[in-house]
Formats: structure tokens, C-alpha cells, sequence
């Protein structure tokens, strides 16, 4: 059998990249040449404090498959080979992935499926690798204006795009995002698409600062000012919606105090841990509380943005690297080095 490279994950801190057979295709599968793939919050989270969505003790019921699993869920490439059910590809289309692996396929509400994984966190191969083979409806076409590099941004940027959707958020409303790492960003990119009058950046960084900045928001530097009473005093009283797309516990309660009376917060974040929150910041001020997983139906509307120009490689891409120095160059270096946004991993 013909191998190929891949980074697998086997345990926390412990991610290797070896040499493993290429994937076998079925007759409703495509086969796909990864050309870029980026390092998601998600794969950080399982290489530093995993598990979490990767099956280590039984195998995943979808996929058959545990740890070691090869990772990577945001990637897009090139169709190299299409089965003989396949209608909607041909070989040599550009495509990106929705990574979504749900009972039913991408049907109805497949996002809050109660066994939900992702290509590449739960098996199925995954973008860390030369060639991955994927259902014919978890493949997208790329637009004549999106490339490789951006089209790995897709599936990021359709997880900002479904927060904002399923907020209360209105055009013309006051927002604050609290973290601006890739996500964070892109929430912020969808808020100005949506018409956000006032965004509040609330980040430590001063790199990431920089970053929101030029995409209009006004930064709160949480290390200078309280973040919340800035926030409350600029707005007389509190955002109409706050996202918190950190994971840290401090930080969602301020996220929580930052909505105004009837506000809403949204925890986009995956977390490690527990977070403690005082249930008056919600009774007393009628605040609704709210959670997001993934995405479902918002490709096709965030490959639209992203044809306008929403959701720009340029800002969000700080790094290049190749898949043998996915350790050390990549997430290592989103450890230690707070001026990385996305890093963009390639096979070869």
C-alpha cells in the first residue's frame, strides 16, 4: 500500500508525524490533496489538556476509530479522485471541508448530534496529512476568488459567522469580543459584515490588538482598565451582545457582567475546565445565556463574505509551516508566541 505523511495525535503534548497508508475511497467519497491546513483552537486544546473530542478508550461509533488519530479540520485542497456515486465533483475541483461527522449526514439541526465529531478530532483521516477521502456532502467548492489559503479559513470563519447568527445581535447593536485569537477575530470580521455600530476587542495582546484594530473594533486592554466598567460606561450600561471566545474562568465572568440588562452572552469557547459564575449576573439582570458548537447550513454564506473580502487571509495568516515541524513550529510556537494568529500547515 502506497503511504503518505500525517500528524497523528496519541496522547496530551505527544503529536507524531509518520508515515501511514493512503486512505481507500468509497463509491460515495472523494479523495483530496490537502494543499493547506490550519492549526484550530480545537487541536491546541487536545494537544495541551486532551482528550476532549478525540475517542481514546472505545472507537468513535461513526468512524471506528480511536487515539492515535490523525488531526486537522480546517483544510481545503484538490480533488484527485471521485467515486463512481459521486455527481456534484470532478477531478481537479478545489473544494474545502465541512468536517462534521453527525448520524445523519448534514441534515436538519447536525451540529447537536449526541455523538458529534469532526474529521480529524474523531477519525476519518484529517488535514494534518497529504490526502484525505470525505463524504460527498462535507466537500464545498472553492469560488474562483478564494484560494487555498483562504479556503482553509472556511471552516473558522463559518464558526464566527454561526455565533453571530445565533445571537440576538441586530444590526446597528453595541458588541464586545472578548479574545481576539483567530476565532475572536472572525466574530469581529462578522459583526462589522452585520452592521455592528460599536465593537469592543477585549485582549491582552498587543500584536492581536493591532489585528482588531484594523478590522474597526475598539480595544479594551484588560491589563490598563477594568474591561467591564470601560465597557459599561462607554455603552451607559453594557453591550447588547458579548462574546466570549476565551476558555478562561475570569473571563467569562466578565463577559457576562459586559451585557447590558436583557444583553445576551455568548460562550463560544471550548473549555478545559469548569468556570464558576454567579446565577444573579443572569436573574437579576434578565440576561440570557447562550452556547455554540460548530456550525451547521453557513459554508455557503461564508464563502459568499469571503468573496467580498470578509474573513482576509492577509490578517489572520502569520505563519507558514511544513507538517514535519508541526511540534515545534506550530503548536509550541501558539504556546509561546501570543503575536500568532493561524498557522497554515502543508503536507509537503
Amino acid at each position: 500500500m502506497a503511504k503518505m505523511k500525517a500528524a497523528r495525535w496519541y496522547k496530551q503534548r505527544d503529536v507524531r508525524v509518520e508515515e501511514i497508508e493512503i486512505p481507500q475511497m468509497g463509491e460515495n467519497q472523494i479523495k483530496i490533496a490537502v494543499k493547506y491546513c490550519g492549526i484550530c483552537g480545537s487541536d491546541l486544546h487536545e494537544y495541551l489538556g486532551g482528550p476532549i473530542f478525540i475517542p481514546v478508550e472505545a472507537p468513535h461509533p461513526y468512524t471506528n476509530e480511536k487515539a492515535p488519530i490523525t488531526m486537522g479540520h480546517e483544510f481545503s485542497g484538490e480533488v484527485v479522485e471521485v467515486g463512481s456515486g459521486i455527481k456534484k465533483f470532478k477531478v481537479g475541483d478545489r473544494v474545502t471541508v465541512e468536517p462534521i461527522f453527525a448520524k445523519d449526514g448534514l441534515k436538519g439541526k447536525y451540529n447537536l448530534d449526541p455523538n458529534l465529531t469532526f474529521i480529524g478530532l474523531g477519525g476519518g483521516g484529517g488535514g494534518f496529512s497529504e490526502f484525505v477521502v470525505v463524504n460527498e456532502d462535507q466537500a464545498h467548492k472553492l469560488p474562483d476568488e478564494i484560494d487555498y489559503e483562504q479556503g482553509a479559513l472556511t471552516e473558522p470563519a463559518a464558526v464566527a459567522l454561526y455565533a453571530v447568527r445565533q445571537s440576538k445581535f441586530r444590526t446597528g447593536d453595541k458588541v464586545a469580543v472578548f479574545g481576539c485569537g483567530p476565532i475572536g477575530l472572525l466574530i469581529i470580521d462578522a459583526l462589522r459584515a452585520g452592521g455592528a455600530t460599536e465593537i469592543y476587542a477585549v485582549e491582552l495582546s498587543h500584536e492581536r490588538q493591532e489585528k482588531a484594530a484594523k478590522l474597526g473594533a475598539i480595544i479594551i486592554d484588560p491589563s490598563k482598565v477594568d474591561a467591564v466598567k470601560e465597557i459599561k460606561e462607554r455603552t451607559n450600561g453594557g453591550v447588547n451582545v458579548s462574546y466570549e471566545v476565551t476558555g478562561v474562568p475570569k473571563v467569562l465572568e466578565q463577559a457576562l457582567e459586559s451585557a447590558e440588562k436583557d444583553g445576551e452572552l455568548m460562550v463560544v469557547s471550548i473549555w478545559e475546565s469548569s468556570a464558576p459564575i454567579h446565577p444573579n449576573e443572569i436573574v437579576i439582570q434578565e440576561r440570557a445565556m447562550k452556547g455554540v458548537i460548530a456550525y451547521r447550513d453557513v459554508f455557503p454564506s461564508t464563502l459568499d463574505l469571503m468573496k467580498k473580502g470578509y474573513f482576509s487571509k492577509d490578517l489572520l495568516v502569520t505563519k507558514h509551516i511544513k507538517i514535519d515541524d508541526i511540534v515545534t513550529e506550530g503548536f509550541e510556537a501558539l504556546v509561546k508566541e501570543k503575536s500568532q494568529v493561524k498557522i497554515l500547515v502543508s503536507p509537503k
